[in-house]
């Protein structure tokens, strides 16, 4: 999915598919669309040196032949970061002080100074990779990874990952929908929407709005930028924006048991500029009807594993409900460029409201709501994201697809399941 959007946004026919990323030869202004309008990646990085090595010092060495001084100045603040696949070294933060010192030598020897380090905030990242016999080293134009598109500040105790949220999305291939005519695009809903990743990404999509559009970029540091070559990529992606018409009614929807949920999301979609093409209600997900008449898309991550406190009240006895509200009410604490894949979610991310403890695997509840879709969703699609690789069979539904996703270090299934309307029970005086 994400070489198919990189060829997309940059025109680049055959981007190398590799097992952390995408690469291609671009050029600088690509890497700056790249960073607008990728809803997939995690950051975009420009592989400055690749070659073998056999010890820290060799690291040293190729450290000290990149041209850093084109790229940034001694004033500017730096941080490296290393990662490895089966490397040889004993030590990555010794190998990673070995590429710094490379860094900060070769500036001292051209311009008289050295760049000061910054771990928290750093103006320029500089990334290390190491496989068993060759280094990679890149430099990053993102700055902060690209899952955080600026408009989220209200939020849930875990929400879902923009980028897991866009490829789920892709997954179903709604997304497809960008350039039809709004009238022909089929309704997106989330019953578990939480505080609305999935609605919001789906209509900045529908709106064409770059995921990107409200942030800034670590690119805007570096010295090959100018900005009269950026304001035109940014006046561009302004102008492809899509028109909504006075009065059209919404076409994302979402809803969640817990209203304070639905008020995040609400406030969320208003800062995406995307308040206007959805629909937030609170509502349970084992009550709630069809958003209007046109059969359409639902997609939801419902609560999984340690949060199976999850997902609709409809199922659970007056003491659970009664539980629930006072949990609720309780004080909580406080809780070459190479495009990288979209970064997973620390563990624990997946879920954006509790909304039903059935006390064991969620079985009560995924049946009851397999029996409401029955009764209500004829025609519709429904796509659930979950580990759960034997819920289809709990559900009594045959998945018609399934794609793998990872949600930190869960690995998980997208199951589709194509809804028919319940078949009626024989009477009586049914014939045999």
């Amino acid at each position: 999915m994400l070489a198919a959007e990189v060829k997309r946004i940059t025109g680049v026919e055959a981007p190398h598919k590799a097992r952390g990323g995408v690469a291609l030869n671009a050029s600088w202004r690509d890497a700056m669309r790249l960073n607008l309008h990728s809803r997939l990646t995690q950051r975009v990085l420009v592989q400055l040196w690749h070659g073998g090595y056999r010890s820290e010092q060799d690291l040293y060495h190729a450290a000290s032949e990149v041209a850093w001084e084109i790229w940034f100045t001694p004033a500017q603040t730096i941080k490296v970061e290393i990662t490895a696949q089966h490397s040889p070294l004993t030590s990555l933060n010794f190998a990673a002080l070995k590429v710094k010192d490379a860094i900060c030598d070769r500036f001292r020897e051209k311009r008289g100074e050295r760049p000061s380090v910054n771990t928290t905030w750093p103006d320029v990242r500089i990334y290390v990779h190491l496989t068993t016999e060759t280094v990679s080293l890149y430099i990053d134009t993102s700055g902060e990874p690209l899952f955080k598109r600026g408009w989220r500040e209200d939020k849930g105790d875990a929400p879902l990952k923009e980028t897991l949220a866009a490829a789920m999305i892709a997954a179903t291939g709604w997304d497809a929908c960008a350039g039809q005519p709004l009238d022909e695009i089929v309704p997106l809903y989330d019953p578990c929407c939480g505080s609305g990743t999935v609605v919001i990404e789906a209509a900045q999509i529908a709106l064409n709005i770059p995921p990107g559009y409200l942030r800034r970029f670590a690119f805007e540091k570096l010295l090959p930028f100018q900005p009269h070559v950026w304001q035109p990529i940014l006046d561009e992606a302004e102008r492809q924006q899509r028109e909504w018409p006075e009065g059209h009614p919404p076409i994302v929807f979402g809803s969640d048991v817990s209203f304070r949920m639905v008020d995040f999301a609400q406030r969320n979609a208003e800062r995406a500029g995307v308040a206007h093409a959805v629909e937030l209600r609170g509502g349970d997900a084992l009550q709630r009807m069809p958003p209007g008449n046109k059969p359409g898309v639902m997609l939801l991550n419902p609560p999984y594993g340690e949060r199976i406190a999850a997902a609709g009240v409809a199922g659970q006895s007056s003491e659970d409900r009664a539980s629930a509200r006072a949990q609720r009410a309780a004080p909580r604490e406080p809780r070459t460029f190479t495009v990288g894949k979209a970064a997973p979610p620390t563990p624990g991310q997946g879920r954006e409201s509790a909304q039903m403890a059935d006390g064991g695997d969620g079985s009560d509840f995924f049946n009851q709501l397999a029996a409401h879709w029955k009764s209500h969703y004829a025609g519709w699609t429904a796509w659930l994201l979950t580990p759960d690789l034997k819920l289809p069979g709990k559900m009594r539904f045959k998945e018609s697809r399934r794609v793998p996703l990872w949600n930190g270090p869960i690995e998980c299934r997208l199951f589709r399941f194509d809804l028919t309307a319940r078949k009626p029970r024989p009477g009586p005086d049914a014939e045999d």
